[in-house]
């Protein structure tokens, strides 16, 4: 293979719409924009959902109902895997030591370890959430879990 052998794969390159080139071009005159109006302009664009001065229809319809994302309860889940492989046997875990090497980041409410993975090294857990696969996991390695 050669330099001059290369090329691109055919159909991943396409030809460039040459704009204003004469009427018969198809592309001349008013080069695909249509005639006059806002969308004609240089620059001239409308966000998603402007009908032109119009209230838009997401402002017309009445708003009801409960939406519950406000007060749902946030909780970060970290996998028994994830412990094996940050910390050595005989650490102590609790949410201000897994934020601090970066495992949880972010605002939530509560921190959750979960059973996905294999575990051998004895932990010290020190959360409030443990799921019941993880609780095994940890406790058949020789851990101990502490609520917080």
């Amino acid at each position: 293979m050669k330099l001059h052998t290369l090329s691109p794969n055919p159909g991943s390159k396409h030809r460039v719409k040459r704009l204003g080139c004469g009427e018969s071009s198809g592309h001349g005159k008013t080069s695909g924009k249509g005639n006059k109006g806002q969308k004609a302009r240089s620059g001239g664009t409308v966000r998603v959902g402007f009908e032109g001065g119009q209230m838009p229809l997401h402002r017309r319809l009445p708003k009801r109902g409960f939406n519950n994302y406000d007060y749902k309860t946030k909780v970060f889940g970290v996998n028994v895997a994830t412990l094996e492989e940050n910390f050595e046997s005989g650490a102590v875990i609790n949410e201000e030591v897994l934020r601090s090497c970066g495992l949880v980041n972010g605002r939530y409410d509560h921190v959750k370890i979960l059973g996905n993975g294999e575990i051998t090294k004895s932990l010290t857990i020190q959360l409030a959430h443990v799921s019941a696969s993880a609780r095994e996991k940890i406790e058949k390695a020789g851990g101990t879990i502490q609520p917080a």
